[in-house]
């Protein structure tokens, strides 16, 4: 198997370096043009969600660069998310992610948060009478499992997921998950849940890669870290290059975001570069601190969670 791709349970490969798509601007052309140059780069592996609002740029330009010839489908790998409204019917949330992409299939869909919200809300920050009581996660993963079944996708997997949410789910799943989609990087390391997931066969994937700067919740405290920059230097890389080539030296698929054909180029460039082990101890010995901390799903009435620490389980 190629060195920048990993084999996932179900047997399928997931290429290590991934272009997201969230865009807060929701902007439709731009989306369609980066996903255009990005293919061109060489990417081969695309994220969105339904809540991110770019299913139907991502699927326009896929579905172009497919006609064009440009590539075949498939040769790209495509995730997408079911938001915590449609956790009541997964089935016609992937029917209508697929609609909106114009696509058969995805190759990956993911539970995007383990919190249930009513039928209808489609904002990402829920108020505090769109949480539904109970989690219900069983009976959504059983519909994750019927989406399998009928061939709409892939696999499945879920998205942060603790390492005690992955037990609970694996207790109860006659399909265990093939991917947890968490947040990643070399100020969130991961090590416990990384450990778990591996000892269960699933495949780790990190959202924010760099940090995300960008993001309203991001931070440049990644690309800005000394002992990151030091690195950087020494193999004449970015900072961006070394978070990157640190996640998929763990074995996790990196998902990073920019429509900037140039740092799109840049951030390939990561596949090329080998840290050593002096470089993984530094890192390892870095401060840690979470940066997607997940408090617009918690509240004292109407959450199951109460408190930051009951979300994340105490791993934070």
């Amino acid at each position: 198997m190629r060195s920048d791709m990993a084999r996932l349970r179900c047997g399928k490969t997931i290429p290590l370096l991934g272009m997201g798509t969230y865009c807060p601007q929701k902007d439709r052309e731009s989306t369609i043009s980066a996903v255009h140059q990005a293919i061109k780069i060489g990417y081969r592996h695309f994220d969105t969600a339904k809540i991110y609002g770019s299913e139907e740029a991502l699927g326009t330009a896929l579905g172009q660069a497919i006609s064009y010839g440009t590539v075949q489908r498939d040769d790209i790998f495509v995730t997408s998310k079911l938001w915590s409204s449609d956790h009541h019917d997964p089935i016609s949330a992937l029917i209508q992610t697929l609609k909106t992409m114009g696509l058969e299939y995805l190759d990956n869909y993911l539970v995007h948060w383990p919190i249930k919200l009513k039928p209808g809300v489609s904002e990402p920050i829920p108020k505090e009478d769109e949480f539904e009581k109970d989690l219900g996660i069983e009976e959504t993963w059983q519909s994750m499992e019927r989406c399998l079944e009928m061939g709409l996708c892939k696999s499945i997997g879920v998205s942060n997921f603790s390492s005690k949410k992955i037990f609970d789910l694996l207790d109860f799943a006659s399909v265990p998950p093939s991917v947890n989609q968490v947040e990643m990087h070399p100020l969130w390391r991961q090590r416990k849940l990384r450990k778990v997931c591996e000892e269960n066969n699933i495949h780790v994937s990190g959202y924010s890669p760099i940090g995300g700067p960008g993001n309203i919740w991001g931070s440049t405290a990644v690309i800005e870290h000394p002992i990151i920059k030091s690195i950087a230097l020494k193999h004449n890389a970015t900072p961006a290059q070394v978070a990157l080539r640190w996640g998929m030296s763990k074995g996790a698929s990196v998902i990073v975001k920019s429509f900037n054909g140039a740092r799109m180029r840049e951030n390939r460039r990561a596949l090329e570069i080998k840290l050593d082990d002096q470089d993984l101890s530094l890192i390892d010995h870095l401060e840690e601190w979470k940066l997607m901390r997940g408090e617009f799903l918690v509240n004292q009435t109407t959450s199951p969670y109460k408190s930051v620490q009951q979300l994340w389980d105490g791993e934070i």
